[in-house]
């Protein structure tokens, strides 16, 4: 159980890693700095060292041989991360910026930025954005980033982007008569219940909605979805002594209580949906066709009022810091990022903010597909209709369902989650329960 929680906690925040030469000291922030070749000095801080950005400092200094890139790594790559050098990243990040000094560039995935936004530590790049003539907008998944937008401007662009996925058996679902863009909980409740019925009146039975899933790693998923509507970050406010969300863990306990779903393991097939990560192009396949002969991508059941469209999942996030003396040159790298060279970057990970990438990517599976040389992980052949590869395209450039998360958040949930759905405590007691351990967690 407590390995959901890792992975879901780990998605909320993933990080791509880093690389590179050295040290975090402080540089940038108050005076613009050169090599001895005059080379303009542009830092870049990351939490982690990887491969990725090897070739992201080699690549972009062969473009830009007038420009040094430094990448300044916390931790060396392989290094473990844990709570504890967590906890000293982040005040030794605060400490460099709230002192103006420090990186020019700031990788912000495992950082608090909506409070460094909101003190004005980084830039707005929406002009620079709009005045650079080397990208090409019109290709840019402007859905991303219009969604992954603050207070009204553009502070970080990723470098790329997952998608938390819901996937339905088709082959079950054909009569369904499912609205997906509309439909509850409660309607997927008595639509799965329907479904089990059937299949057991035919011979099969032990079938669930959803299994190997625990209640409080749903109850995780149901929160991290609707963010926004349980935290307003900015007011420091939670609102988990909510109508909707005591009303949220009685529907999640009682589909558990009903059979409907399992912490339990099932046998493949034995499920009628499944939520994933989809992290590639190849990932719309690989997955649900694993699971399913014909697998349908859905939109999650959701309130109304509520989107139940894919999730956004940035990977790393790129700021600028907003006292750096390089902007100019700063800016050359997120534009880098956003190009065709840089989105083809060797360990780039997941899909690429520039639709021709995805598309292409897409297009060269669908060929592969049809020709019969694309294999699962199993070795076996897949079947993937044109249609399909139709509506993935237009699943990726309309998803625009995100929020900034705090981990810290979402574990008091899934912690005092546990005992309600253990039978130790009541709804309403968790509930309180939660409110103030996040309240008070808020305001510190």
């Amino acid at each position: 159980m407590r390995k959901w929680m890792c992975i879901i906690l780990i998605l909320m925040t993933i990080t791509t890693s880093a690389c590179s030469s050295g040290d975090s000291g402080e540089t940038a922030g108050n005076e613009k700095t050169a090599t001895k070749e005059d080379k303009t000095v542009v830092t870049l801080s990351i939490q982690q060292a990887s491969p990725f950005y090897e070739t992201l400092e080699k690549k972009f200094e062969e473009k830009y041989p007038d420009i040094d890139l430094q990448i300044k790594a916390y931790l060396q790559a392989g290094e473990q991360v844990d709570s504890a050098n967590y906890e000293k990243y982040q005040k030794t990040m605060n400490t460099e910026l709230l002192s103006g000094k420090g990186a020019d560039i700031y990788e912000i995935s495992r950082l608090p930025f909506e409070e460094y936004v909101s003190k004005q530590l980084f830039l707005n790049m929406d002009d620079l954005m709009e005045q650079d003539k080397t990208l090409d907008k019109s290709d840019l998944e402007m859905n991303i980033l219009n969604a992954i937008k603050m207070n009204g401007g553009t502070y970080a662009i990723p470098s790329g982007f997952s998608l938390r996925a819901f996937v339905g058996d088709g082959s079950v679902l054909e009569n369904a008569n499912i609205d997906d863009k509309n439909w509850t909980w409660d309607e997927f409740t008595e639509i799965a219940k329907q479904i089990i019925q059937k299949e057991q009146e035919n011979g099969n039975a032990n079938r669930y909605a959803i299994a190997d899933y625990p209640p409080d790693v749903l109850l995780q998923e149901m929160v991290v979805d609707h963010y926004p509507e349980f935290v307003d970050s900015a007011a420091k406010k939670a609102m988990f002594d909510s109508p909707v969300f005591l009303d949220t863990m009685q529907q999640i306990k009682k589909m558990y209580d009903d059979k409907v779903m399992t912490a339990g393991s099932a046998e493949v097939g034995k499920q009628i949906f499944f939520s994933t990560v989809v992290q590639s192009p190849a990932d719309l396949i690989n997955g649900p066709h694993a699971l399913f002969s014909s697998p349908k991508l859905l939109q999650k059941p959701h309130a109304q009022g509520q989107s139940g469209g894919m999730r956004i999942i940035p990977m790393s996030q790129f700021a600028i810091q907003a006292k750096s003396q390089v902007q100019e040159e700063a800016w050359k790298l997120i534009a880098f990022l956003l190009s065709a060279e840089g989105q083809s970057l060797q360990d780039r990970e997941g899909f690429s903010l520039l639709k021709s990438v995805n598309e292409k990517t897409l297009n060269d599976i669908q060929q592969q597909v049809k020709s019969g040389t694309y294999k699962l992980a199993d070795g076996k052949a897949v079947q993937v209709s044109d249609e399909e590869f139709t509506r993935f395209k237009q699943l990726i450039d309309t998803a625009d369902n995100f929020a900034v998360l705090d981990g810290k958040v979402v574990s008091i949930v899934s912690e005092e989650g546990l005992t309600f759905f253990g039978g130790q405590k009541s709804a309403e007691e968790v509930a309180k329960l939660i409110q103030n351990r996040i309240t008070t967690y808020l305001n510190e």
